[in-house]
């Protein structure tokens, strides 16, 4: 069975996916994963599932166009 994402955008290919676990202590986490299974991002601990998908779903609504805040130089 082949599995593919789709984003609810464009229709296409979905270049990454969020993945929420429970950590050693039972918290609730998320981390994003790239399309290649890299962790690219990775969320604080709550305390309950519903507060750790409000989390995702804050990203998916307040940072779709966030800019880069360069603070190296």
């Amino acid at each position: 069975m082949s599995y593919c994402a789709v984003n609810r955008r464009n229709g296409g290919p979905v270049a990454g996916k969020f993945e929420v676990y429970q950590d050693k202590p039972g918290e609730y986490r998320f981390r994003l994963k790239a399309g290649n299974g890299q962790i690219v991002a990775s969320g604080q601990a709550y305390t309950t599932k519903k507060a750790c998908l409000n989390g995702i779903e804050s990203i998916r609504k307040n940072a779709p166009d966030a800019p880069v805040d360069d603070q190296t130089s």
